[in-house]
């Protein structure tokens, strides 16, 4: 706004963003008009786990964006549902019409979506109210000491990136973050993981997992890394074919009281094959450097 010069600062224009201010000083602005934001039905297939009158619960694969924002309107989960529901437009907002959680674009896996408000509203009381049980799969750098763990420690916005969160104390941004984790396996330099998150924060299996030394495989935004090869699993250096070329985190399981019914529901989608694949690899490659 100040660049367009829409600010004023004590009766004059207002030039520089970075002009401190000081105490008594007189801001006005004015806002440009509100921009009409429309999200259109898209006919983007979509991996339906169930679905009834109250809710549908979708097998999300890796790279689909949850619902519309800045650099992504188009080619989201919602702009798929909205094709998909006939009725679903306005429940709980018009960007994000049903959503009552996500799951981060390169994460796959189970997401359950409100078709009404009363289903909505049910919902997100639950996962306010921390009753709702989610069950993730994850391959992560590094053998894992203990075979299971309670993580605790609070996440909030990073200091310097604005897409990434940190382990922040006492930070206005920081709130209380629990993550249960067991090992599965410990192949070679790695270990699968199931990770059981008792909040909700965001990116925080990849936090809590980054801040104990061990992040997960492919997690570009805090390892830098995007894709692994075989040279990289054999020997630690770049090179070779990519064994894996998504994040290793999936939604796998979710379990919660059906908001029509009341009974208690559980949905799993199964490990996607790239995951399951690099698995295999890397038994193959550990096995074979054993002998």
């Amino acid at each position: 706004w100040i660049e367009a010069g829409r600010v004023q600062l004590d009766g004059q224009l207002l030039r520089r963003p970075s002009r401190k201010l000081v105490l008594g000083s007189r801001i006005e602005a004015t806002p440009p008009e509100p921009i009409q934001l429309e999200v259109l039905a898209e006919p983007i297939p979509l991996d339906v786990l169930y679905e009834d009158r109250d809710l549908i619960v979708i097998n999300k694969p890796a790279g689909l964006v949850c619902h519309p924002a800045p650099g992504h309107w188009t080619g989201t989960l919602v702009n798929a549902l909205l094709h998909h529901c006939d009725d679903l437009a306005g429940i709980g907002g018009a960007i994000r019409p049903g959503i009552v959680h996500r799951l981060d674009r390169d994460t796959s896996g189970v997401i359950v979506v409100a078709k009404n408000d009363a289903a909505h509203l049910a919902l997100a009381k639950q996962f306010e109210q921390r009753e709702v049980t989610k069950e993730y799969f994850a391959i992560c750098y590094g053998r894992v000491d203990r075979d299971r763990d309670m993580i605790d420690a609070p996440i909030g916005a990073h200091r310097h990136q604005r897409e990434k969160m940190a382990i922040r104390e006492g930070h206005s941004t920081s709130r209380d973050a629990s993550t249960f984790y067991e090992v599965d396996q410990r192949i070679g330099n790695f270990s699968t993981l199931r990770v059981f998150p008792k909040t909700g924060r965001t990116h925080q299996i990849r936090v809590h997992l980054n801040h104990i030394g061990h992040p997960i495989v492919c997690d570009v935004l805090y390892t830098g890394q995007r894709t692994i090869t075989e040279r990289q699993v054999q020997r630690g250096t770049p090179g070779g074919p990519d064994l894996l070329t998504r994040m290793a985190l999936h939604a796998h399981r979710i379990s919660f009281e059906h908001p029509k019914s009341q009974q208690q529901v559980a949905f799993e989608a199964p490990i996607p094959e790239p995951l399951t694949d690099f698995i295999t690899s890397l038994e193959h490659l550990t096995n074979s450097r054993s002998r």
